[in-house]
């Protein structure tokens, strides 16, 4: 994994002088210069020759290069996260990257951000939404407006999906554990309406198997089937909550 940050002017224009008051501006200051990131993941096997690499790429499926070219880079930000104990530091999504390339060259010149042949990938189109459950738009105008309020194990859930989707499996167990006890007391106000009390009972009846799942993980580690556990109490407790949302909706 290669990072290099691209120019840009050093803030306030003085180089390495820090200011140590705040200094006046105009009406219409100009926009600040933004820095950028660019991570490079380099294949650790070369390829044996240039006719071997240029037919990895023309049949690569690009896509899935990046989607693991971004999970290297979150794993590299999560040990950062730790290292430093910096909870600002957050892992990134296809949709922030600015480009996206794959392609082929010599270690130098890729690491340099150039290659011998390569391509631009396009930016993935939005995922359709598949209801009301799913319209951020309007969940977010409800909870800005007071008719809708987040839930704590909403973010709970959020984290717990970031673990598992990045392999962390002890992690993503422990976490689903609190999720899932937040989820059973702030969803009870809403079990009268809709389908949630039946939601709700489904939760408390994988209640057990979360909490197996969390006491493996203070053991050491989780099995496929402790993992196959987590991943369907996390599925259905994200199904409540966008159930929930639903109905905050209406």
């Amino acid at each position: 994994m290669v990072l290099a940050t691209e120019h840009a002017p050093a803030r306030g224009g003085h180089g390495r002088r820090r200011r140590r008051r705040p200094r006046p501006i105009g009406p219409q200051p100009a926009p600040a210069a933004v820095r950028t990131t660019r991570a490079t993941l380099i294949a650790a096997r070369a390829f044996v020759d240039e006719r071997e690499a240029l037919r990895w790429l023309e049949r690569v499926d690009a896509e899935a290069e990046v989607a693991a070219a971004i999970a290297a880079l979150n794993g590299l930000l999560h040990l950062h996260r730790t290292a430093t104990a910096d909870p600002t530091v957050r892992e990134v999504g296809r949709r922030q990257a600015l480009v996206a390339r794959i392609g082929v060259g010599e270690g130098e010149q890729v690491a340099d951000g150039r290659f011998a042949r390569a391509l631009e990938l396009p930016m993935p189109p939005v995922p359709r939404r598949r209801g009301a459950a799913l319209r951020p738009e309007e969940r977010l105008a409800a909870l800005l407006s007071g008719r809708d309020a987040a839930l704590a194990c909403e973010e709970l859930t959020l984290r717990a999906r970031a673990d598992l989707t990045a392999d962390r499996r002890r992690e993503a167990a422990l976490q689903l554990r609190v999720a899932l006890a937040a989820a059973l007391r702030e969803l009870t106000p809403w079990a009268p309406r809709a389908d949630l009390a039946v939601r709700i009972a489904e939760l408390q009846e994988l209640a057990p198997a979360v909490e197996a799942a969390a006491a493996a993980a203070l053991e050491g580690g989780l099995d496929d089937a402790r993992t196959a556990d987590v991943a369907h109490a996390l599925g259905r407790l994200e199904a409540a909550l966008r159930a929930r949302s639903a109905v905050g909706l209406d």
